[in-house]
């Protein structure tokens, strides 16, 4: 396995405070983003700030997953959301914080305790908020199906 690997996005302006963004060799139509409203930006698309959020939710819903196949443990469902706090610090604004709230679905009440140290282990595991200046909190839910069927 390499040590280092790289990644590249090619972000353009547009008009405005708008523009679009595409991966390298990913071959998709690129995607529109702005600055948010907060800035000055039109509502209703991503925003660099969505899009670091999504990294981390993303990255730990991967990390997860593969955690889980590698641990032989069979999730139900995961649905990660990720909450980033950004707040006027020294030199501009920065995330000072993210909050990561998984919500895992687990197939009986027994599988609690593992799925969650499991979750604990994906938050230290996911390279995306591992890499971040910002502090990372995680703030587990984890639902037993047949409670979430009864409910």
């Amino acid at each position: 396995m390499n040590a280092s690997y790289h990644y590249r996005a090619t972000a353009r302006w547009t008009d405005g405070r708008r523009g679009v963004v595409e991966g390298e060799s990913l071959g998709q139509e690129a995607f529109a983003f702005t600055s948010p409203p907060e800035f000055g930006g039109p509502s209703g698309r991503w925003t660099p700030e969505h899009l670091f959020v999504a990294a981390v939710a993303t990255c730990f819903t991967i990390t997860f997953r593969a955690i889980a196949e590698f641990s032989k443990f069979q999730p139900l469902g995961l649905e990660v959301t990720a909450e980033g706090v950004l707040e006027k610090a020294e030199g501009g604004f920065q995330f000072t914080r993210v909050i990561l709230r998984p919500a895992l679905t687990i197939a009986q009440e027994s599988d609690r305790e593992r799925g969650l140290r499991l979750l604990e282990k994906t938050e230290r595991s996911c390279l995306v908020s591992r890499s971040l200046k910002s502090q990372v909190t995680l703030e587990p839910t984890l639902r037993v199906a047949n409670a979430v069927a009864a409910a």
